[in-house]
């Protein structure tokens, strides 16, 4: 009688289904909740039935929905940010603090973007240079910006130009200007992780360093790269903002990382890295706007939807986990 080897076992052993490959996926989970939020909301308001509705409710979260997206390519890698809402309010702290001096407008728009590279800089030189826990130094960083951008803007707000002033007003094709950007973002950051070298790159510096180092792939140089990205899109993001709002306090976005981190998570992300798409974050980003716009036609306190968001993200962390340890991507 012949004994059959692991490896013999394994090569005979059948591949599972191509259904079961899409069912079980976190992505898929996100599209199921999205569409019983959907259904759910519907019934507390008709207005959920109105594309235009949505549509204007997500420009209420857009400018985090975008920082979300790079976010989940600096999750994948190994690394995470917690600054970047920080990011956001200080970036456009300055932003209106230099128009208000009497800059020109593109001036200060050009000075806001390089304050939030340099932002990301100083996050990639603690993490990758000086190789402290990424996690640690951007909790340190959330606070050391967000004082700073107290101490520009002071308990005041800054006004922007009027003419400025009304970027989620403007159509393209009858959709909100930045549900158009957080589209061609989500697009151009799907196709760079699915379909070329660098995405793969990247998914194998957060499976395994170790592995992509002796791969000859510079995995240093790609995580400085994702920082300073982040930084300067969050930085685009808050000035972003401050034309939805027309004014900038040091409190733009406050606890907005928290709803980043969860549509990354959400959408299928994974926290340890090697894991995630950018699709599952685009379908969380829909899925949170679905559930606080539904939170707030309810009437539900704002302390109660904070429990509710941060229910959502421990659960969605031990889905995706639970699905991975039993699947492979």
């Amino acid at each position: 009688m012949s004994v059959t080897t692991d490896s013999q076992s394994q090569e005979l052993a059948p591949s599972r289904p191509s259904w079961h490959v899409v069912l079980v996926r976190p992505e898929t989970m996100t599209f199921l909740l999205l569409v019983f939020g959907l259904i759910g909301a519907s019934l507390l308001s008709p207005f959920f039935l109105d594309v235009n509705y949505i549509l204007r409710s997500f420009t209420l979260t857009a400018e985090m929905s975008i920082v979300a997206l790079v976010l989940t390519l600096v999750v994948i890698s190994g690394e995470i940010d917690l600054s970047a809402a920080s990011n956001m309010a200080l970036s456009a702290c300055i932003f209106a603090w230099v128009q208000a001096a009497g800059a020109p407008l593109p001036i200060a728009v050009v000075v806001g973007l390089l304050a939030g590279l340099a932002m990301g800089t100083l996050n990639a030189f603690m993490s990758i240079r000086m190789q402290l826990p990424s996690i640690i130094v951007t909790i340190g960083t959330l606070i050391f910006f967000r004082g700073l951008a107290q101490v520009i803007a002071g308990d005041r707000s800054i006004r922007v130009p009027e003419s400025f002033i009304g970027i989620n007003t403007v159509m393209v094709a009858g959709v909100p200007l930045p549900v158009v950007i957080f589209v061609v973002v989500a697009i151009i950051l799907g196709l760079v992780l699915g379909t070329t070298v660098i995405g793969r790159q990247i998914y194998q510096i957060g499976t395994n360093q170790e592995a992509a180092l002796h791969a000859g792939i510079d995995a240093k140089r790609i995580k400085v790269g994702l920082f300073l990205l982040l930084g300067i899109v969050s930085a685009a993001a808050g000035i972003m903002a401050a034309s939805r709002l027309g004014s900038v306090r040091y409190d733009l976005v406050l606890g907005g990382e928290l709803q980043m981190v969860l549509m990354a998570m959400l959408g299928g992300t994974y926290i340890f890295g090697g894991r995630g798409t950018i699709l599952g974050t685009f379908l969380a980003a829909w899925l949170l706007v679905i559930v606080s716009t539904g939170m707030t036609v309810a009437n539900l306190l704002p302390a109660i939807q904070l429990t509710v968001l941060g229910i959502l993200l421990i659960v969605a962390i031990i889905a995706t986990n639970f699905i991975y340890a039993r699947t492979q991507r």
